[in-house]
C-alpha cells in the first residue's frame, strides 16, 4: 500500500512539471465537480417542466426570474436558466463520454488482446473486422445507428461504443504482439496457465499504459461526438439536453442578438474538451514517451 502511494505521488510530481497540464487537470476536476454537484449549484432544474415558464424565454444575462433568482447567463427558448442548463448538460455529456469510452475500452481491449494471443488465421479474421469498422466514417456510422435505434442517452452510448471499440482493439493488439515474445509469457505457457489468466493477468497489466492514455484522449473524442450528434438532432432527447443540443437550440439566433443561448454552452464544451485533452497529452508524455516523440 505504501509503495502504491509513493508511486502515485511520484507520478503527480512528474505530471506537475508541465504548467499547462496542471491547468488542464484543474479544469477537468472543476468540470467534474460542477457536473456532480449540478443539483446543488443550479438555481433551477432545467429538466422539470413545472419549473419552466415560456414567458421567461430568451431573457438576457442579468435578468430577474419570477422565482426570485437571477439569470446570470440568460435563459434559452424554453425559459431554462442557462447556468442550470449548462451544469445539467455537462452531466449528460460527461456520462455519455466517460461511459461510452469505458465500455469501448473494455470491449476493444479484450478483443485486441485475444486476437494477439490466439494468432494465426483467427487473429487475421478478427483484425479484418477491426479494419472494416475503422474504414467506415465515424460520424456516418453513428448517425445510421441512431437513426435506426432512436434518441436516448443509452442509444448514444451504444452508438459511440460501436464506432470506437476498434481503436482500442488495434492498439491493444499491437502492444500485446510486442509482449508475446517476452520471457514471462513463455514461462506462463510452460506452466500451462489458462487462457483467461494469460490474457488478464499477464498481457493486460503489461499493455495497460498506452491503453490508459488512449482512454483519456478518447473520452474527449466521445464527448465531441455526442455533442455533434446532439447538434444534428439525433443525440439525446430534447427534454434532457446535453451541451451539443443546447448549442443547437440557439445557433440560428447568434446574429440576432440572442448570442448567449449558444455561446455559453459552447464555451463550456470547449473548456471541457480542452482540459481533458491537456490531461491526456501529458499522460501520453509520461506513460508512453516514445509515442509522444513520434
Amino acid at each position: 500500500m505504501r509503495s502504491a502511494f509513493s508511486a502515485f505521488f511520484r507520478f503527480l510530481r512528474v505530471y506537475a512539471r508541465s504548467p499547462l497540464a496542471v491547468i488542464g487537470l484543474i479544469g477537468t476536476v472543476l468540470v467534474l465537480l460542477a457536473a456532480i454537484f449540478a443539483p446543488v449549484l443550479s438555481p433551477q432544474n432545467p429538466y422539470d417542466l413545472l419549473q419552466l415558464d415560456i414567458l421567461e424565454s430568451r431573457l438576457p444575462p442579468g435578468e430577474q426570474a419570477y422565482a426570485g433568482f437571477t439569470f446570470l447567463l440568460g435563459s434559452d427558448g424554453q425559459g431554462r436558466d442557462m447556468v442550470s442548463a449548462i451544469l445539467y448538460g455537462l452531466r449528460i455529456s460527461l456520462i455519455v463520454g466517460i461511459g461510452s469510452a469505458a465500455l469501448a475500452f473494455v470491449l476493444g481491449t479484450l478483443f485486441g488482446l485475444t486476437a494477439a494471443y490466439i494468432g494465426g488465421r483467427v487473429e487475421t479474421f478478427m483484425m479484418r473486422l477491426v479494419d472494416l469498422q475503422m474504414s467506415v466514417p465515424t460520424i456516418l456510422s453513428a448517425l445510421l445507428i441512431l437513426a435506426l435505434l432512436g434518441k436516448s442517452i443509452g442509444n448514444v452510448v451504444l452508438a459511440i461504443v460501436i464506432v470506437e471499440w476498434a481503436t482500442y482493439a488495434r492498439t491493444a493488439r499491437g502492444t500485446a504482439l510486442s509482449q508475446m515474445r517476452r520471457d514471462y509469457v513463455e514461462a506462463a505457457k510452460a506452466l500451462r496457465m489458462g487462457h483467461a489468466n494469460m490474457i488478464l493477468r499477464q498481457l493486460l497489466p503489461n499493455c495497460i499504459s498506452p491503453l490508459i492514455v488512449l482512454l483519456t484522449m478518447q473520452i474527449a473524442r466521445a464527448i465531441t461526438l455526442e455533442a455533434t450528434l446532439s447538434f444534428l438532432g439525433l443525440g439525446v432527447p430534447i427534454t434532457e439536453p446535453s451541451l451539443g443540443l443546447l448549442i443547437s437550440n440557439g445557433y440560428e439566433l447568434m446574429l440576432s442578438g440572442t448570442y448567449w443561448v449558444s455561446l455559453f454552452p459552447g464555451i463550456a464544451l470547449l473548456v471541457t474538451i480542452f482540459s481533458i485533452n491537456l490531461v491526456g497529452d501529458r499522460m501520453r508524455q509520461i506513460l508512453d514517451p516514445k509515442a509522444a516523440q513520434r
